[in-house]
């Protein structure tokens, strides 16, 4: 019996059952695995840690995708900076966008998606309005002349190449980049485990946007609890009208898994303890 070990945590670690390894290579930024794990079905593994399964990937993707998106109620262009495995970007594509922009460091990353995580890309790198780029996000959002009205940033912890994309100067550009009424998003770990994720960016989003803070969703793959998510825009989101999330859920009638508006609304009543990181 084979066992994956994942040690996100120095003191706490969980572990997989793997009935075989589909995919084991290195790209020039990290090492890369697909495991077909017994409970959680194909599992994409970075540098040793868990990135998303296909039992659990929708509770995560749809959370970080349909909250901004019925919140904003009419984005036509949206930029992905990460999400290589193409999660997120098939959840955006379900919305009548125009445009969608994903920019991702590491290509291995998309093309061992494509052919080993279809339960989770599903055919969303060939619809015609993904603008694929491969390279650097955060030099993108600091450079691009285009304008958007969701930001979703989908990395991994801020470790390796990712750790530029939890800094004030990339936040600074992607509010940049956004439209008037556009909304930025970005996953903040688990706060139970990780606090000073939460703590850093309080501070680094308060000086740049009018409104920030946070929403939580429990994905079983992360463990810890309750993952954070972060929100930024020029409006605050926390205070929506239920109701009118409600309308615009209804009026497209997705056929989801885990997002309804009710879990939308729930998501920003915040426990204490996150409550006191942020103060």
């Amino acid at each position: 019996m084979t066992w994956f070990a994942e040690t996100l945590y120095r003191d706490v670690r969980q572990s997989f059952r793997v009935e075989r390894v589909l995919h084991e290579g290195r790209s020039r930024f990290q090492d890369i695995k697909v495991l077909q794990t017994a409970e959680f079905g194909r599992m994409l593994v970075l540098d040793g840690i868990c990135q998303t399964t296909e039992r659990d990937e929708f509770i995560y993707h749809e959370m970080m995708v349909h909250v901004p998106l019925f919140a904003h109620g009419a984005a036509r262009r949206v930029l992905i900076v990460g999400g290589g495995d193409g999660g997120i970007l098939e959840e955006v594509l379900k919305h009548p966008v125009e445009r969608v922009v994903l920019v991702e460091i590491d290509a291995e990353v998309i093309a061992v998606a494509r052919e080993w995580l279809a339960a989770v890309c599903g055919q969303a790198f060939a619809d015609p309005r993904l603008a694929l780029i491969v390279g650097d996000g955060a030099r993108y959002a600091a450079e691009t002349t285009e304008r958007f009205d969701v930001v979703i940033v989908d990395s991994s912890d801020p470790i390796g190449p990712a750790e530029v994309l939890f800094a004030g100067p990339f936040y600074g550009a992607c509010r940049r980049c956004l439209a008037p009424g556009g909304i930025m998003v970005n996953q903040n770990g688990v706060p139970f485990l990780q606090p000073e994720e939460l703590r850093n960016a309080c501070r680094q989003l308060k000086p740049i946007f009018p409104h920030s803070g946070f929403y939580v969703v429990p994905v079983p793959t992360y463990y810890g609890g309750c993952m954070a998510l972060a929100w930024a825009a020029a409006h605050d989101l926390a205070s929506q009208s239920p109701a009118e999330i409600a309308a615009r859920a209804a009026r497209l009638a997705l056929p989801l898994r885990y997002y309804n508006p009710a879990v939308h609304a729930a998501a920003f009543a915040l426990p204490e303890y996150v409550r006191r990181l942020m103060a």
